[in-house]
């Protein structure tokens, strides 16, 4: 069974069809893309994943149970977790208030040490006392996943958090990626950075103007006629 299933979900906004009816996957212990241009409806798509938008139709399903009405903090019960393309940190607070906010919503055990190891693990021990507000975009987006992490999910999706790295943090960003589906969570990534894209996913799921164009390994996207055109103009 599918950690997330997908089926059938269209957006309308009046006239507008900013998602037409797409199915879509993610498995435990796996990453999965989720790319495509600027306007093809990804961040609309996951704000149906979280809650944070009601579909026009079709249905979202976590561990087979339909989470399609739910409200965010419900599915953030169940397991579910995100980041955002426009960073939503506390900014006055310190980096690990951020972090310790997030486990003690979540009603973790040894809230102390499970804040320290998740700084850790994302690689931002260092910042722990600096207020989250004076931090770099690209140590932002680190935070932000840590606070995600401390609500025990088991589905994580993220939202651009490549965007603002440099080259080792992105590094590092693609490393923690494997180490967490080893572990057994399933992530749903929307990247525009392609070398991390087709390093980290084990699938990638292709949506242009709301509809998904293309899936399959990442050796095969890049190969994909129909993902060149979207992304090049190039001849189908």
């Amino acid at each position: 069974m599918s950690l997330l299933e997908v089926r059938g979900v269209m957006v309308r906004f009046g006239g507008v069809m900013a998602v037409g009816g797409v199915d879509l996957d993610v498995h435990a212990g796996e990453v999965t893309g989720l790319i495509g241009p600027n306007g093809a409806g990804k961040t609309t798509l996951f704000n149906v994943i979280s809650g944070m938008q009601e579909p026009t139709a079709g249905s979202v399903h976590v561990s087979g149970v339909d989470i399609t009405h739910e409200a965010p903090h419900r599915r953030a019960k169940r397991g579910l977790a995100r980041t955002f393309q426009r960073l939503e940190l506390f900014s006055s607070l310190t980096v690990r208030d951020n972090v310790r906010v997030a486990a003690e919503l979540a009603s973790l055990t040894n809230i102390d040490e499970t804040v320290d190891n998740l700084l850790e693990k994302v690689g931002v021990s260092d910042l722990a006392e600096q207020t989250a507000g004076d931090l770099p975009t690209g140590s932002a987006r680190l935070v932000e996943i840590a606070r995600a992490l401390a609500t025990g999910p088991r589905l994580l999706l993220l939202d651009e958090p490549a965007s603002g790295l440099d080259e080792a943090e992105s590094d590092r960003l693609g490393v923690l990626l494997r180490e967490l589906t080893a572990d057994g969570l399933g992530v749903l990534l929307v990247e525009h950075d392609m070398s991390l894209v087709m390093h980290v996913c084990d699938r990638i799921f292709v949506l242009d103007l709301g509809h998904i164009i293309a899936s399959g390994t990442p050796d095969e996207i890049q190969h994909d006629p129909k993902v060149l055109h979207a992304y090049l103009g190039a001849p189908s």
